[in-house]
């Protein structure tokens, strides 16, 4: 069994909707769904803002490849064009980090397939900020150690922080108005 931590977000056509065929596909395997945020594009490219949240799963019959795969077809079924680095998507599935059944942490690092964690998320308050809503107390590999993501949160600048903001949306109807 493993269990992943997966950022999605959307900035394109029916964001919410791309992001709760997320849920809807995941079913019973979801563990924790963070609140939605508004964020503001990463990466330089001009393009609408983002709809992002932090999914939490878990499958007994799942390898990390296997949640790699999930989220690529998923994007792949929502349309998802990969033409433009950081440009706009109608759906975007990270898989942030996996654990084996003994809740250790997958590292990955020589894999161009799939780097584990992944190898930006402790840069990105897009990703830690809805993570922290849902695991305030989580740990996040960054150079083989194992990081609170409450302490990658505060080491990075207020401006990022700022271009995360909690909307009143929701991805399942009990998520309204929690965490």
């Amino acid at each position: 069994m493993t269990r992943a931590v997966l950022s999605i977000g959307s900035n394109l056509g029916d964001r919410l909707a791309h992001l709760r065929s997320v849920l809807d596909a995941l079913g019973e395997r979801v563990v924790a769904v963070s609140p939605v945020y508004s964020t503001a594009p990463w990466g330089g490219v001009d393009q609408d803002d983002y709809l992002n949240a932090v999914v939490t799963a878990e499958d007994p019959a799942f390898d990390d490849y296997a949640w790699l795969r999930f989220g690529q077809e998923l994007e792949q079924a929502a349309g998802r064009v990969r033409e433009v680095r950081w440009g706009a998507r109608t759906l975007d599935v990270d898989v942030v980090q996996c654990a084996d059944s003994t809740g250790t942490a997958i590292a990955r690092d020589t894999d161009p397939t799939l780097i584990l964690p992944h190898p930006q998320a402790h840069n990105r308050a897009f990703v830690l900020i809805p993570w922290s809503a849902v695991e305030p107390s989580a740990h996040l590999l960054v150079d083989g150690v194992a990081r609170p993501i409450a302490q990658l949160l505060a080491g990075l600048d207020q401006s990022e922080k700022d271009g995360v903001v909690r909307t009143d949306l929701a991805l399942r109807e009990e998520s309204a108005g929690s965490c």
